[in-house]
């Protein structure tokens, strides 16, 4: 069952732990996957993992603390897969 099928999801703090297997099991069910987090060279390394086991995912480098960033990389979401339909909020939030 592709349950996710057709759908664009933004996953912050994808990169590793619960956020990459939720960003992984997401490709698996047919999500088009956009990985954002802090850490950027993980996130590539996972965007390419499931990219080339036939999923659908890019990396945006993401800062949920700057407003600016958290503007630029959902209008570049909608600009790459040309819509968003679900954000799942992951990662540690220091103050």
């Amino acid at each position: 069952m592709r349950r996710t099928e057709n759908k664009v999801v933004i996953v912050t703090g994808g990169a590793l732990g619960i956020g990459c297997e939720t960003c992984i099991l997401l490709a698996q069910e047919g999500a088009k996957v956009a990985i954002t987090d802090v850490l950027y060279k993980e996130g590539k390394i996972l965007a390419e993992e499931i990219n080339h086991s036939g999923g659908v995912a890019k990396f945006w480098h993401f800062d949920v603390s700057d407003e600016e960033e958290v503007e630029k990389v959902y209008a570049n979401v909608v600009k790459e897969f040309g819509k968003l339909d679900a954000i799942v909020e992951l990662g540690i939030y220091l103050e």
